[in-house]
């Protein structure tokens, strides 16, 4: 492959991942097609992508952006998983599929968090962390959590109070009624 053919490879790739920061690179090799069809119809319906690029190509195309460290030292072709919502709703879906029995081939490289390269091993790990809903859902938990205690707490006095005057009045009510 000539060079002007490389470089305009590596411009397209860095165009069509532009504003990507954090992805995961699998291994397809070995695949047969029909599964490997399967499997990206499934990453498809979570609004993750595949691509297969050659190592080579893509350090090239992202040297010095934040999915550069992903290819130090990978060898081979692998495929770059990208999309979902957030990193961690990416790297559940990718661990899920990889223990599935028919996408058995299908298997974690690595990927890239942030500027960071990371293993497979901490794919798995990050893949149990809470993902930005849930830890939405967490935070606003707690937040609402204080407030509706404090609103509790300021409410309960004066609940209290307004239940013993009606049980008072509920008392004198009924001597009134006996006196007549």
């Amino acid at each position: 492959m000539s060079k002007f053919v490389k470089n305009l490879i590596s411009e397209d790739l860095k165009k069509r991942l532009e504003g990507v920061e954090n992805a995961l690179l699998v291994n397809l090799i070995g695949m047969e097609v029909n599964d490997s069809n399967r499997l990206r119809s499934l990453l498809a319906e979570k609004d993750v992508h595949v691509m297969v690029v050659k190592n080579s190509l893509a350090a090239r195309a992202f040297q010095g952006t934040g999915l550069g460290p992903a290819f130090d030292g990978v060898s081979g072709s692998v495929a770059l998983c990208w999309g979902s919502t957030d990193i961690v709703a990416l790297a559940k879906e990718v661990v899920k599929l990889t223990k599935e029995k028919q996408f058995q081939k299908f298997t974690l490289v690595g990927g890239v968090l942030d500027g960071e390269a990371f293993g497979a091993e901490q794919a798995v790990e990050i893949s149990k962390w809470p993902s930005r809903e849930e830890q939405i859902a967490i935070l606003l938990g707690q937040i609402t959590g204080v407030g509706s205690k404090l609103s509790s707490q300021l409410l309960a006095g004066g609940a209290n109070l307004a239940s013993q005057i009606k049980q008072k009045w509920d008392k004198d009510g009924e001597g009134d009624d006996s006196a007549e």
